[in-house]
């Protein structure tokens, strides 16, 4: 048996050939970029997904041991996305990307205002904020109504590659527990009063869980990506949960940690727990719940620092953080350079960096930026435990937790110990894991053991508790200015013009 698993993300897809043992024979990546129009914009070409999932699928059937045969396949991608579709499954526009995407401020507190906060709540288990779908969708019906009389279907990018795949038009439950408020959290069913309220065009898809087969692959997709043809698909889902998975944290007290792009936690419980800065979600498997926190930016402020400083690679910043030491030499930095999704909630809020000299270094500044992401872990599992979450087991997975100090900081900084599987490949392993249970009964634990552990030192645990206060202070000493600063940086951008003109996705990843 041989499984693959593609995950799309933010700034790569992936794929992977696992075979039943859980071992890796196969990956490959293709980079691609996400398209910024103006300040709050986040978007991505939908068929760029599937020219590289194609892709990816022939490069890793190519590059397979001889006699490689695929029994399944898993997908799964950044979300929650809107990708907006005619009914012959034309992208209409650039997919509008998860909560990094703040441009629908004013359409949340309308929605909010007209559907009541606390009704959502309830209901859908998150309040609306610019992780949620439904606000997109109106501000695409205000701004763009030519492209929404168009529309008919909403796409993820894994929904998108099993329809590509399987010619299926589902969604997995837990995607669709984030494409609030469409979707009823209770009952775990799509909601149609408000669906009907903010989009009476469209044609819900088929609810599924991720495991559950989707479809099977058409001789089109076969010829296409190399798979063979009637294979299972598997439904995927969103690319956190899936790489919950693939490090088995998924049972009750299991909190994930995925270092990307950027930072996002997943803990799993039994039953809902509703907290109005988190986000309260079916899980990934069925009978099961999350309560999950998302930072709108982590390693690509990492990225921005390498790009900008000259560095060769993230190799050189890591040694020159490690130089730099804990506290980063007096520099204390906000990482909301996109905003900031929970617990802060604050689509308006702007990066910082204080106590900033011209005897700084560029590892100082990377320091500073590794430090400042595990205060908003910190600053999560806070907000969780506070409302009552049962957090027992941290699980790290994500390109980050390779090399150890980004790691070993969050540890210090919150003071908890991370466990780190063999493979840290994340969420395409998990696709692929998911793809698995088609074909036969894989268990993590034997697929994907623990290397190692990662425990906070706590000669480190005063100077990050004293920190971590001042971190705290610094967002509500400058939110009045970061505001009005954002307010200068949306004046200073011309209104983007896309007006469902999909060609304007060509350039985009």
């Amino acid at each position: 048996m041989t499984v693959l698993g593609v995950d799309i993300g933010t700034s790569s897809s992936k794929g992977v050939l696992v075979d039943e043992d859980g071992t890796v024979l196969a990956t490959a990546v293709r980079p691609h970029t996400v398209d910024r129009p103006r300040p709050g914009h986040v978007e991505m070409d939908a068929r760029v997904w599937w020219d590289e999932f194609a892709s990816l699928s022939r490069e890793l059937l190519k590059s397979s041991p001889e006699g490689t045969s695929v029994t399944a396949a898993g997908v799964s991608g950044m979300g929650p996305c809107v990708a907006l579709a005619d009914a012959a499954d034309t992208p209409l526009r650039p997919a509008i990307l998860y909560g990094v995407d703040t441009r629908a401020t004013e359409q949340i507190a309308r929605l909010e205002a007209e559907l009541g906060r606390d009704a959502v709540l309830r209901r859908c288990g998150s309040l609306l904020s610019t992780q949620a779908v439904g606000p997109k969708i109106a501000w695409l019906a205000e701004h763009e109504p030519e492209t929404v009389a168009r529309a008919r279907r909403l796409y993820m990018p894994s929904s998108y590659l099993v329809r590509r795949l399987t010619g299926a038009y589902t969604l997995d439950h837990h995607s669709a527990s984030q494409a609030v408020p469409l979707y009823d959290s209770v009952a775990q069913e799509w909601y149609a009063p408000w669906t009907r309220h903010i989009a009476p065009w469209l044609e819900l898809p088929r609810l599924l869980w991720p495991g559950d087969i989707a479809g099977r692959i058409t001789a089109e997709a076969a010829d296409a990506t190399g798979l063979p043809v009637g294979i299972p698909v598997v439904a995927g889902t969103v690319d956190a949960w899936s790489e919950a998975l693939s490090v088995g944290a998924q049972h009750t007290g299991d909190l994930m940690l995925m270092y990307g792009s950027t930072m996002f936690l997943i803990h799993t419980l039994a039953d809902r727990l509703l907290v109005p800065e988190l986000w309260s979600t079916v899980g990934a498997l069925p009978g099961t719940r999350s309560l999950a926190g998302g930072m709108a930016t982590s390693g690509v402020i990492t990225d921005w620092l390498r790009e900008l400083s000259g560095a060769p690679d993230h190799a050189t910043l890591l040694a020159e953080a490690e130089e730099s030491g804990p506290g980063a030499r007096g520099l204390l930095m906000l990482p909301y350079f996109a905003g900031e999704r929970t617990p802060v909630a604050d689509p308006y809020a702007r990066g910082v960096i204080a106590g900033l000299t011209v005897e700084h270094t560029r590892g100082d500044l990377y320091r500073a930026a590794l430090e400042a992401t595990a205060f908003g872990v910190r600053h999560n599992v806070e907000a969780m435990r506070a409302a009552g979450a049962d957090v027992r087991r941290i699980v790290a997975v994500g390109g980050g937790v390779r090399g150890g100090l980004w790691t070993g900081i969050v540890s210090s900084v919150t003071g908890l110990e991370q466990e780190v599987r063999n493979v840290s490949l994340g969420a395409s392993y998990g696709a692929a894991f998911l793809a698995a249970g088609t074909v036969c009964d894989p268990r993590i634990d034997a697929w994907n053991p623990v290397r190692e552990r990662v425990s906070p030192d706590p000669l480190l645990r005063a100077r990050y508790d004293d920190l971590y206060a001042l971190y705290l202070g610094l967002y509500p000493a400058t939110r009045d200015i970061s505001h009005a600063l954002a307010g200068h940086q949306r004046d200073a951008h011309p209104r983007d013009t896309h007006q469902g003109d999909v060609r304007q996705g060509d350039a985009h990843g």
